[in-house]
């Protein structure tokens, strides 16, 4: 018979293509991956895997089998759930991966949510990009909240995961407190403000894909652009005058100063966060507890962040 989590490590070595990813994807050893690898060999009966001294790929038996083990694993995944549903109850450990301001801006009210729910644990790390939708995929994690500056909303019926709809967060103005526009009434004209120094983040991450949307409607890009990492950093500098910059709203998350101004930007790219999940898992309890709260939070947060925004704007 095969043996399950020997069947896991196959369909890990299918997707990463070496024993060494494999190894740092399963928190395992090479070594212990290759013996895994070797005993499901002896099960199958066959030799799955080519070697050499310095590399490993699958034979079209272990390719034929890694497309099994991966239906397998999500029949078993998916009984699991149909059982845990019987019980009702929401226990277990539940992993979930998020954006960094999605992650600062959800996870009091989410553990808030979670805390009455005694048998479940949760574990919040933060991803960026679509490395995080291959880790719900492959199992590594449970859910996956992703952002998503395309507009177009997923199929949420279709294939093995599933997107739900969490909020929208437009681009906002951030600025320091004791610049002109800062004072509410101020009317807000882009491509004036192209002359001042901005500050964005780097190519390649995913806000400044609204950003460079921004500059493009208006004429841009601005005459000075400095790149800094991370949103909180990107505020720090802005509130302390170096520059102005367009930021997701979920940063006002971030915001612990009072020397920052947020405007609102006339017809501002707006992404959307999405929570994803695997379809076998959507009946597990604990599941289902963490995607109701998520979209608790994430209702909470929109209406602050536009209740913030609209009041800003109306003093």
């Amino acid at each position: 018979m095969l043996d399950l989590w020997r069947l896991q490590v196959l369909k890990e070595f299918a997707q990463r293509g070496t024993i060494a990813g494999t190894a740092k994807a399963l928190g395992y050893t090479p070594s212990a991956v290759s013996q895994q690898l070797s005993a499901l060999e002896r099960e199958a009966g066959t030799q799955l895997l080519d070697r050499t001294a310095r590399s490993a790929e699958l034979t079209d038996s272990g390719r034929l089998l890694a497309v099994h083990a991966e239906q397998i694993l999500a029949m078993v995944e998916a009984a699991e759930s149909v059982l845990a549903a019987q019980s009702g109850v929401a226990q277990g450990l539940v992993t979930v991966t998020a954006f960094p301001t999605a992650a600062l801006a959800l996870a009091p009210l989410l553990a808030q949510s979670l805390r009455r729910h005694e048998g479940l644990q949760l574990v919040l790390r933060q991803s960026i990009g679509a490395a995080s939708v291959r880790e719900v995929a492959s199992a590594e994690v449970d859910i996956a909240v992703i952002d998503d500056w395309s507009g177009r909303r997923p199929d949420s019926r279709a294939g093995k995961l599933r997107h739900v709809h969490l909020l929208r967060d437009p681009l906002v103005l951030a600025l320091p407190s004791g610049h002109p526009l800062a004072e509410p009434g101020q009317p807000v004209e882009l491509p004036r403000l192209l002359e001042e120094p901005w500050i964005a983040a780097p190519r390649g991450e995913p806000s400044r894909a609204g950003t460079d949307r921004l500059f493009a409607a208006v004429g841009g890009p601005p005459a000075t652009a400095w790149e800094f990492q991370g949103q909180g950093t990107i505020l720090n500098l802005v509130a302390r005058g170096i520059g102005i910059a367009a930021v997701p709203a979920l940063a006002l998350a971030a915001d612990t100063t009072s020397d920052l101004t947020f405007r609102l930007l006339p017809q501002a790219p707006t992404r959307d966060a999405y929570a994803v999940v695997r379809a076998t898992s959507l009946r597990r309890p604990a599941i289902e507890a963490t995607l109701r709260a998520l979209r608790e939070a994430a209702a909470e947060v929109q209406q602050t962040l536009d209740e913030s925004l609209t009041g800003a704007e109306s003093k």
